[in-house]
């Protein structure tokens, strides 16, 4: 006998309104108040002696016991709130009948039964749980505060103290390179100490040090370690012994001191053997993908496992432009591609019912375990599953939201200091988002556009608007493109990070078939990377945003009423297609942002902080570079505002960081015709970072020679200085040995006497006072009508030499708040005394300079 048909019903019959009465659609909202209560609790108090934590927890207390004592007064109103929900589902009824029959809508008729009580025992409770967890949190604040408190590392760190130590590493080592500076790359690695034994302690002005302890003494007291590049190889969970110094930080901080080390670690016991099988797992993932392309040997461990250690500096800025940074690091994205595949696989096997719960929870223990049990990677798993549980349907959206609430309260409970973490503020964020707009979203969406890609759009659409206002305090920056980067990479997500995890069990049997698979997660990862390069190289990617509080307040309140007026716009196909018509001309045909920059402009000094990045134009979408500052980012915003696409010359002044460690910014995307450095190939690791970028970028590289002229577009210039170079340092050394009156690699420094547009600028990078006399001494002429101040306007100025420019402005590239001082006070002085007037990138931001009619005018951006 065959199956009857299944009945379908009329369509026009069925009212699909959700109804927010109905319990099958109201969202548990019951702790997102406390959660919120709780997290502005710890923010505050995180900073606070643990005493004024007691006492807010004391005073909440009190609050919660009277909260109680009123619940318990109102009997009556409880009862009758009772019987409110059969109450409320009859008048539901009621009213979807009425509809039916055309009659008038009664469903927001007042109920002349309730009670105008009835509410005020469901907001006692909530007002109870507010108080009860602002207590719970204010006592934790002052546990975890009184906790790093404890013990004698904050009193020796008050002094300075040189301490022998026993370290367990709690995190692997992150090497960095110091912006703006000469000093070499440093690790920075998060440890706690076990044991410790002052050696010395610094002595105040006029004391005489105190004598050493000879015993140890056992803690266990979280520091932040900042150590030289020998440390670069130290293993996650391995204890080391060394000798450092302990420096204070400051309250709030989730560690109760810095720990500066100058020794090579030497290692007491190796990790953990699961923490070695972890890391055999993460290399053989490494060696898996080592034949595939840079690029692709690094994102492929980043994205199955977290591990950044091989991201090109390029690459991760392309990643934060197109807001897929998320791939590149550990994120809720990779355990729920995991569970998504993993726990369907058991299904296929006939694993069922608590024997699949107990496949799912191994997975997520082993995730956990090969990505570092460190507390990010456990706040995006639990992040990552709440999400999973908002977007399969049914009442998984209620008990995300409930979920959501829950993980934000444990979390700040176990770790207070979170409260001010940026990167947990972006994960509570972004999972917030998916779960409260992202189903309404994909549903509107889902009235004219498959499923599928309705869910495709709504998930990082809701993410990304919930984040905007974080990512804009912390880079400056609104990315226009972010979501439909998002949209292109992700089907590319999965498969990468499968077959990367695949790749990585295989490789503990076999390396070759492990590099198969390696080979095949590599075109997945080779897809996610155009999306990034091509998407960051739009003119409009992402637009500049004031950094401060008034900046990020009006994002905020933009971000609330897209979230208000957005679904209408999604639910309305042509409303749809508006809205992406006008992004997209957003993205490809920019405007200038407040007049930026100005139309004729002939030089422009960037903001790249502490360092050098001037950009000379030689034509339409065309300039010569001169240094590149030290952050990528930083010059490759500037040459982006600029529509800089072509740079015929870049010239590198000389090798300190803080004049070439943006390089890798101006290739970004870039024709770059060649490169002119100076003869004096110091530091040796910068020059030799410079030659690898530009070998990887087949970009010839000339050095410059004394009195050279060159003639590019509406560019002319002749080369002053140098004449002559000193011996190079012998290898194994960072620099050259220091003069009285600077360092060798400063004397040596490219100086350009530039001609354009009837203005001749004088463009000296770091000299000092001696090449300052040398270059008097050739007889050159040194007249300009701008001077570009040696080495930031430091105080080692010959005023000879700057009274023999004449110049009439004077431009200083430093960092705002340098630790050096810059420009010095003498300098400005000197300047002044001349005439001439200054401007500073330090208080003005970037500096254009114009000279329509003859007339030179400087023009400054985000004015600080």
């Amino acid at each position: 006998m065959s199956a009857p048909e299944p009945t379908v019903p009329d369509p026009a019959s069925l009212d699909l309104t959700p109804d927010p009465d109905d319990p099958a659609t109201l969202l548990d909202i019951r702790l997102l108040t406390p959660a919120a209560a709780g997290w502005l609790t710890a923010v505050v108090l995180v900073g606070y002696h643990p005493t004024v934590s007691l006492l807010t927890a004391a005073a909440f207390l009190a609050l919660a016991i009277i909260t109680i004592l009123r619940i318990r007064r109102a009997p009556t109103a409880r009862s009758h709130d009772a019987l409110q929900p059969s109450r409320s589902i009859a008048r539901l009824n009621a009213s979807r009948t009425t509809r039916r029959h055309d009659a008038p809508d009664t469903s927001l008729t007042p109920d002349l039964d309730a009670s105008p009580t009835s509410s005020t025992p469901r907001r006692g409770w909530v007002l109870l749980g507010v108080l009860v967890v602002v207590t719970g949190m204010a006592l934790a604040a002052g546990l975890q505060a009184h906790s790093l408190r404890t013990g004698p590392i904050r009193a020796l760190a008050a002094d300075s103290t040189t301490v022998d130590v026993h370290l367990k590493l709690d995190s692997d080592p992150v090497v960095r390179r110091p912006p703006g500076t000469h000093r070499p790359p440093y690790v920075v690695l998060q440890a706690t100490i076990e044991e410790v034994r002052p050696r010395t302690r610094s002595a105040r002005s006029g004391e005489q040090p105190p004598p050493a302890s000879s015993q140890p003494v056992r803690v266990r007291t979280p520091v932040l370690v900042i150590a030289g590049e020998s440390w670069r190889n130290v293993r996650y969970g391995e204890r080391i012994a060394t000798t450092g110094r302990l420096e204070a930080v400051q309250d709030g901080d989730d560690v109760a001191a810095t720990l500066s080390i100058r020794t090579a670690p030497r290692s007491l016991t190796e990790p953990s053997w699961w923490l070695r099988a972890a890391e055999q797992v993460r290399a053989g993932l490494r060696a898996a993908v080592a034949d595939e392309p840079a690029d692709v040997r690094g994102l492929v461990p980043a994205l199955v496992m977290g591990d950044e250690s091989a991201l090109s500096e390029e690459l991760t800025e392309d990643f934060e432009t197109t807001g897929l940074t998320h791939l590149s690091a550990v994120s809720g994205t990779n355990l729920t591609l995991l569970l998504v595949f993993v726990l369907p696989c058991a299904r296929l096997i006939g694993v069922r019912a608590h024997a699949l719960t107990a496949v799912g929870v191994m997975t997520v223990v082993v995730f956990v375990i090969l990505a570092r049990p460190q507390p990010s990677v456990l706040r995006a798993a639990a992040m990552g599953l709440i999400a999973l549980a908002a977007m399969t349907g049914g009442d998984g959206r209620r008990r995300a939201v409930r979920s959501l609430s829950v993980a934000v309260i444990v979390l700040l409970l176990l770790d207070t200091s979170l409260a001010r973490s940026a990167g947990f503020a972006l994960s509570v964020l972004a999972t917030a988002g998916i779960v409260l707009l992202g189903p309404g979203w994909r549903d509107a969406l889902g009235n004219w556009l498959p499923t599928w890609l309705a869910e495709a759009i709504a998930c990082p659409l809701a993410a990304q608007l919930a984040c905007t206002p974080i990512v804009a305090w912390l880079s400056g920056e609104v990315s226009l493109v972010a979501v439909a980067a998002n949209l292109l990479a992700a089907p590319a997500v999965g498969p990468a990070t499968i077959l990367g995890f695949a790749a990585a069990g295989v490789a503990l049997i076999s390396t070759e078939a492990a590099q198969l698979i390696g080979w095949a997660a590599g075109w997945p990862a080779r897809w996610i990377i155009l999306i990034a390069r091509q998407g960051a190289d739009l003119p409009g990617a992402a637009n500049p945003w004031p950094a401060t509080a008034i900046g990020v307040a009006v994002l905020t309140l933009l971000c609330l009423a897209l979230v208000f007026g957005l679904h209408r716009i999604l639910s309305r196909p042509i409303a749809m297609l508006l809205a992406i018509l006008l992004l997209a001309l957003a993205v490809l045909r920019p405007v200038s942002s407040f007049g930026w920059p100005p139309r004729d402009w002939v030089l422009v000094m960037c903001d790249v902080g502490q360092g050098d990045g001037i950009v000379l134009r030689a034509g339409e979408r065309s300039a010569v570079v001169v240094d590149t500052g030290p952050d990528p980012t930083a010059m490759n915003r500037c040459l982006r505002d600029l529509n800089i696409e072509h740079i015929p010359v870049l010239v590198l002044s000389h090798f300190h960081a803080d004049h070439v460690g943006g390089l890798a910014g101006v290739l970004n995307g870039r024709r770059v015709d060649g490169l002119e450095v100076t003869p004096y190939f110091s530091p040796r690791a910068e020059h030799r970072r410079v030659t690898d970028l530009a070998t990887q970028h087949r970009i010839p590289i000339r050095t410059v020679t004394y009195q050279e002229k060159r003639v590019v577009g509406q560019l002319t210039w002749t080369v002053l200085w140098p004449a002559r170079v000193p011996a190079l340092p012998p290898p194994g050394t960072s620099s050259g040995t220091p003069t009285d009156e600077g360092s060798p690699e400063n004397n040596a420094s490219i100086t350009m006497m530039v001609e354009t547009n009837g203005l001749r600028l004088l463009l000296t990078g770091d000299l000092e006072p001696e090449s300052q006399r040398a270059i008097l001494a050739t007889g050159a002429d040194l007249r300009a009508d701008v001077l570009k101040v040696p080495h930031h306007g430091s105080a080692q100025q010959d005023p000879t030499f700057i009274a023999a420019t004449q110049a009439r402005l004077a431009l200083i590239s430093a960092g705002q708040d340098n630790d050096y001082g810059h420009p010095a006070p003498r300098t400005l002085d000197l300047l002044s005394h001349q005439t001439t007037r200054t401007a500073t990138t330090s208080t003005t931001g970037p500096l254009a300079l114009t000279n329509p009619n003859n007339h030179l005018s400087l023009t400054t951006h985000h004015p600080r």
